[in-house]
């Protein structure tokens, strides 16, 4: 049985020196898995073939053969995300026991650089949340308090990687959904700028937020990560066509003297948790000691981002999710007697409720007599809200701000308030609707020993000062 590692760096050292095997690296991650399967992270485990995988790799490895950039890395995939071959659900029963005919440009790029992929994580269904508790599958569980939500929608993807089940994981990020249960779980969550990263074989919820991102234990997987993924595809016209950095080359903790741009607001709501903002505080007054400059900033539009985000992503959901109409693919009604019936009665059985919920939100936004007051308005404030960004991180090196209003909050709570719960979006949905990269960071735990995060936002493109400037945090952190 392998140790426990948080950087594939010391994989890597260990398995050069034959300290280690991949065999036993995925022995102890499967170990895990089946040590913490009540905590619902997985919904599937790839045992016997990363095994296989795991084998041949390190056959690979003993005759001294080149391997990938990520060999000896175990990954999870968010059930969201399509591996051919391979059961691929978005946490729904309307997609239940569906298997992907092709691979996802992420799946491609993973495999290609010998990482080894151990699972399909649990999630919302079609990525529509934030707490991983509208899951056909059953609610994820915070190991740091399982009584707790992971947070969402990539909850199960965060718990994989808390709990040892992986070493790093791909999720999805939409409003906040890499960022928020990387918070919720003491993790690294790294939402790179839109158009990164393929969106090629990723289930669409919002097609204009959706954007991958990564759960890790070390910036310099992140970072690893962020460099085998990103690049153009030709399958995704919205990709960006710049070269991709070296990130990993040029990893380094910052040394030249930052202006940092805090948000006021963050201080003064009382919906923002007290050792939220002792936490923020802390680091702040770390980073003035440092000779950093650290200046308050006002959001002026931030009442705005919530609604003007779910607004948008609820239109675009209504659209992405017609494609399941039970006759394509996917869950069909046995009760359905004629084509009406098939639409209707497979639909309102194969969704969930939440699901359901936005869909038929989504569709009233988009209707004829509403599309101006809503969808046209929300995409006005998008657009100033998007200005406003870049004005201040112009003047800004980054803007910092809490990850989630509060830790991690009880199970079932969200199902009270679905407008409270829409709230826990409040300070991740500014990066994604700006389009802008930002990173949550572990910053410790509070007296509940709830783990608790701190944003970073940078300029488009900048994910490389944005990195080596959170792995100087993590120092003060």
């Amino acid at each position: 049985m392998a140790k426990s590692y948080t950087s594939l760096t010391a994989i890597q050292a260990d398995l050069t020196a034959g300290l280690v095997t991949v065999k036993e690296l995925v022995e102890t991650c499967l170990s895990r898995a089946k040590q913490y399967a009540h905590l619902n992270a997985l919904n599937e485990v790839y045992a016997e073939e990363a095994l296989q995988k795991a084998a041949v790799l390190d056959e690979r490895l003993a005759s001294q053969q080149p391997a990938g950039r990520l060999a000896g890395m175990v990954i999870s995939l968010k059930d969201n995300i399509c591996y051919k071959d391979h059961r691929v659900s978005a946490a729904s029963k309307i997609l239940k026991n569906f298997i992907s005919i092709y691979s996802s440009t992420i799946a491609e790029r993973l495999l290609a650089e010998d990482a080894i992929i151990i699972g399909r994580a649990n999630c919302d269904e079609f990525a529509m949340g934030a707490s991983s508790e509208s899951s056909y599958y059953g609610p994820v569980k915070n190991m740091a308090d399982e009584s707790r939500v992971a947070g969402g929608s990539s909850g199960g993807s965060a718990v994989s990687v808390q709990a040892g089940m992986c070493h790093a994981a791909i999720g999805t990020d939409t409003g906040g959904s890499v960022r928020q249960p990387a918070s919720f779980c003491g993790l690294i969550g790294l939402k790179p700028t839109y158009g990164s990263i393929s969106r090629y074989g990723v289930i669409a919820y919002a097609s204009s937020f959706d954007q991958p991102g990564i759960i890790a234990n070390s910036i310099a997987d992140a970072a690893l990560l962020m460099e085998v993924l990103s690049g153009a595809d030709t399958y995704d016209s919205t990709l960006s066509q710049r070269a991709v950095p070296a990130y990993t080359r040029h990893l380094e903790p910052t040394a030249s003297q930052k202006k940092i741009g805090y948000l006021k607001e963050a201080f003064d709501s009382v919906a923002t948790d007290p050792e939220v903002k002792q936490a923020m505080a802390a680091y702040l007054e770390k980073l003035r000691a440092a000779g950093h400059t650290v200046e308050p900033v006002t959001f002026k539009y931030l009442d705005y981002i919530v609604p003007a985000y779910y607004i948008l992503a609820m239109a675009e959901a209504s659209s992405n999710l017609a494609r399941y109409d039970g006759v394509h693919y996917g869950y069909r009604s046995a009760q359905a007697e004629n084509l009406m019936e098939t639409y209707k009665k497979s639909r309102s059985e194969g969704f969930g409720k939440e699901v359901k919920r936005r869909i038929m939100l989504g569709t009233f936004i988009l209707s004829a007599g509403y599309y101006d007051a809503y969808y046209a308005k929300a995409q006005k404030i998008r657009r100033l809200i998007k200005e406003e960004t870049g004005q201040l991180l112009q003047q800004y090196d980054f803007l910092v701000l809490p990850t989630a209003p509060e830790p991690a909050f009880k199970l079932n709570n969200a199902k009270k308030d679905p407008v409270a719960a829409y709230m826990a979006d409040i300070y991740t949905v500014q990066a994604s609707l700006a389009g802008v990269p930002a990173v949550s960071l572990p910053a410790g735990t509070n007296s509940a020993g709830l783990p608790l995060g701190i944003q970073l936002i940078a300029a488009p493109f900048e994910e490389q000062q944005l990195l080596n400037f959170s792995k100087y945090s993590l120092s003060l952190l």
